[in-house]
Parts: C-alpha cells; structure tokens; sequence
C-alpha cells in the first residue's frame, strides 16, 4: 500500500484547507495519507514516502516561507531524493505564480520526480477550488 505524506505551511490556513482537501482524495481506495505541519516533518519522512505533496503559500515577492518552509526544502537539497514522487501546491493572493514555477525548477534540480504541474489557488478555495485540491489528490497515486 503507498504512503503519501503532505507537508505543509500555511499562515492564513487556506493553504491547510488545500493540504486537507487533497489528503481526502488521495485517502480514496485505502491509500495511507499523513498530513503534517512543515515544523513537524522530517527528511527521513520524506524519504520513506512513495510519494510527498508539499504546500506552501507565495509570500512576499512571490517566495516559500522563509522560517519554516524553506529552510526545510534547504535541507531536502543536502540528500538523494532518487526520483521521489512529488506534487506542489499552494494559495496565493496576488501575482502570476511566479513562486511556484520557481519552486518547480528547483525540485526537478533535486532530483526528484514531479508528478504534476502545481497547483495553485488563490486565496480561500472555494467549492470548485476544493474539488480541484481533492482531484489532485486522487492523482498522486
């Protein structure tokens, strides 16, 4: 059976709100899903995963988290991520989606393999927003 594990930060909680919508599809057909706040995941959870969704809003100018989500990508940049299935999401408010095609350029330089294009939503998902998070999840099997 697959583990898929969902690392998330979220500040205003609609990027929780996505992580949570998207453990409800991929739960779908008895697959394991964890959901964890960044500041309680670990790379040894990463690594024991079949397959890892992280979230994380766009802050600032269009940047990840600087205290909690991107020191923690940092230290997914120090190990072999081996062709780790991988999935991004994240809310923003304002912008083009800047933040997550530069977040998707840097994991593919970790080595890993990204399963999808990542999804963004802005501000609270709404009930299409939220069919869209749970679709996604489906698909990260």
């Amino acid at each position: 059976m697959k583990i898929i594990t969902i690392i998330y930060w979220s500040g205003t909680g609609n990027t929780k709100i996505m992580a949570d919508a998207i453990a409800e599809g991929a739960k779908e057909g008895g697959t394991i899903v964890e959901v964890l706040d960044v500041n309680k995941a670990s790379v040894d959870k990463v690594l024991n995963s079949d397959v890892v969704a992280f979230g994380c809003p766009s802050m600032g100018d269009e940047v990840l988290e600087e205290y909690e989500m991107e020191p923690f990508m940092e230290s997914l940049e120090k190990v072999d991520l081996n062709e780790k299935a991988v999935a991004l999401f994240g809310s923003y408010d304002w912008g083009d989606g800047q933040w997550m095609r530069d977040w998707e350029e840097r994991i593919k330089n970790m080595g890993v393999n990204l399963l999808s294009e990542g999804l963004i939503i802005q501000n609270t998902p709404d009930d299409d927003g939220l069919e869209e998070c749970r679709v996604f999840g489906r698909n990260l099997k």
